[in-house]
C-alpha cells in the first residue's frame, strides 16, 4: 500500500543500488557529536484517526484570534476578508498556476500582476513597483541590499521605529552578505532622530511608518539628510492599510517602499503566508529585486503582459542576480489586489478611516483605566500604553479571561526593564464597542 512505510527489502535493494552497505553509511560525513543517539521523544506511529484526535487536542489549545476579542497587532493585522477575495483565488486558474515563464498561456496570472503591481505603486506613491516578494521582513533586507549596490555603500542604518524582527531579518543577511547594520535603540516615545546618525559609508536609513510603538511622524526632512549624504531613505509599512488615510511615503521624498501585505486579503493564518510589498523610483528599477510584469502589444497589436525584468538566479547567471528570492507569494499578492479593487480607493480610504477611529475609542477608553497612560500621540490603529507593572503577566491574566490584549514590549527585548510596562496594541474595523469595553475592564481588574 503506498502510505505505508518501507520493508527492510526495500531499504536493502536501494542501498545495493547507491552501492553503499547501511543506511549509517549514507551520513558518513555528518560528525558524530551532530548525530542523534537514540529515537527522538516523540509517539509511535499511529492510525489517521488518532492523529486526527491528538492533533486536534493541541490545536484546541490556542485561542484564534476571531474567537475572542483580539487587540493584537505589532505586524500582523485582523482584518474582514470579503468572501469574494477566497472565491476568487480558489478558482483552479490561479490556485493551480505557477511562474508565468510563457506569457502565451500565462496571460491571466500575468495581468493580475500587473495590477497588483499598479496598486502598490499607487498606495505607495511611488513609480513603479514589483510583483510581490516573501513578506516584509525578507523585503526590507531586499531594499538594504539594493540600497548598497546604488550607493556603493556597505552600512544600514535601522531607526528604532523599526520591528525588531525586520532588523533581525536584516542583521541575518549582513552576515552572509559581508555589509554593516547600525541598528539603534527602540524608539518608543517616539523623538529620536534617526537621520543623525548618518555618515559617508551609509548606504541607507531604514524607518517604519507607522513606527513599531505606532507613532506616526514626518520623514520628509530625513529624507533629505539621507540625500544630501549621499544616502537612500527606506520606508517600512508593515500595516498596509494606514496607506488608506496617511500621507504615502513617496510624497515624503522615499526613495525605496517596502512592507508587508498582509492585512489585505490574507487572514492571520497563524503567521503566514503572506507578502512582501516593493516599490521604487523609476531610476532604480534595474536594481530592484523579484519580478516584473509590463504591459506590451503583440504583433496584431492587442494588449499582451510579460515578465519585463526577472533579474533573479533561475534567469540569469548568480552574479548578476540582484536577489535570490524564488517566488513572488503570487496567491496572496492575488488576494491583495481582489480585496483592495473590491474596496476601491474610495473604500480603501473609508476602511482606513475605520481603522483609526476604532484605535481613538479603544485608547480612550484604555487610558481612562486608573494608572494607565497613553504614550503614543499622533497614531493610525496601533498605539503604546505605559501600565503601572510588567505589561507580560499582564497579557497572561488577559488572555484567561477570553481577551488577546496586545503584546507586551518585553516579548521583543526581554530583560529590558525601561519597556517591560510597555504594552502595544492594535484596533482595526473588526474591533466592537462592546469589546473595548471587555478589555478595559479587563485590564483594569488585571493590574490592581
Amino acid at each position: 500500500m503506498r502510505y505505508l512505510s518501507l520493508t527492510d527489502t526495500n531499504r536493502a535493494e536501494m542501498l545495493a543500488v547507491i552501492g553503499v552497505p547501511s543506511i549509517d553509511a549514507l551520513y558518513r560525513d555528518v560528525p558524530p557529536s551532530a548525530r542523534i543517539a537514540g529515537p527522538v521523544d516523540l509517539p509511535h506511529g499511529q492510525g489517521e484517526l488518532a492523529v486526527e484526535r491528538a492533533l486536534t487536542r493541541l490545536a484546541a489549545r490556542n485561542v484564534p484570534a476571531g474567537s475572542v476579542p483580539s487587540f493584537l497587532g505589532c505586524g500582523a493585522y485582523r482584518h474582514h476578508v470579503p468572501a469574494a477575495v477566497d472565491h476568487l483565488v480558489q478558482r483552479g486558474e490561479f490556485l493551480t498556476s505557477y511562474t508565468p515563464y510563457q506569457p502565451e498561456i500565462a496571460q491571466g496570472t500575468l495581468q493580475a500582476l500587473f495590477e497588483f503591481q499598479t496598486q502598490v505603486a499607487l498606495i505607495t506613491g511611488m513609480d513603479v513597483a514589483n510583483a510581490s516578494m516573501y513578506d516584509g521582513a525578507t523585503a526590507t533586507a531586499e531594499a538594504v541590499m539594493m540600497a548598497n549596490r546604488l550607493t556603493r555603500r556597505r552600512k544600514a542604518i535601522l531607526a528604532g521605529s523599526l520591528h525588531p524582527h525586520y532588523g533581525e531579518t536584516v542583521a541575518t543577511y549582513a552576515r552572509f552578505n559581508g555589509f554593516e547594520v547600525a541598528a539603534q535603540p527602540p524608539d518608543a516615545a517616539g523623538m529620536g532622530d534617526p537621520a543623525a546618525a548618518i555618515d559617508a559609508e551609509t548606504s541607507c536609513l531604514v524607518v517604519q511608518y507607522p513606527g513599531f510603538f505606532g507613532e506616526l511622524r514626518d520623514y520628509s526632512a530625513a529624507a533629505e539628510a539621507c540625500h544630501r549624504g549621499g544616502a537612500l531613505l527606506i520606508v517600512v509599512v508593515t500595516e498596509a492599510v494606514s496607506l488608506g488615510l496617511v500621507k504615502p511615503p513617496g510624497a515624503m521624498g522615499a526613495d525605496i517602499v517596502v512592507g508587508e501585505g498582509q492585512s489585505l486579503g490574507n487572514a492571520l493564518n497563524f503567521g503566514g503566508p503572506y507578502l512582501g510589498l516593493f516599490a521604487t523610483r523609476d531610476r532604480y528599477v534595474r536594481q530592484m529585486p523579484g519580478r516584473l510584469a509590463g504591459e506590451t502589444a503583440d504583433v496584431e497589436g492587442r494588449r499582451g503582459f510579460v515578465l519585463t525584468l526577472s533579474a533573479r538566479e533561475q534567469h540569469i547567471r548568480r552574479e548578476k542576480a540582484t536577489s535570490n528570492i524564488c517566488t513572488n507569494s503570487g496567491l496572496c499578492a492575488l488576494a491583495f489586489a481582489i480585496h483592495l479593487a473590491l474596496l476601491g480607493e474610495a473604500g480603501f480610504s473609508r476602511l482606513a478611516s475605520l481603522n483609526h477611529e476604532a484605535a481613538v475609542r479603544a485608547a480612550e477608553r484604555l487610558a481612562a483605566v486608573s494608572r494607565v497612560s497613553l504614550m503614543t500621540g499622533t497614531f493610525f490603529n496601533e498605539f503604546t500604553l505605559r501600565l503601572p507593572v510588567p505589561a507580560a503577566p499582564v497579557v497572561e491574566v488577559l488572555a484567561r479571561r477570553g481577551v488577546l490584549g496586545g503584546v507586551p514590549a518585553s516579548r521583543f527585548w526581554p530583560g529590558n526593564a525601561e519597556l517591560a510596562p510597555l504594552l502595544i496594541v492594535a484596533a482595526t474595523e473588526t474591533n466592537t464597542e462592546d469589546e473595548m469595553d471587555a478589555f478595559a475592564q479587563a485590564l483594569g481588574e488585571a493590574i490592581r
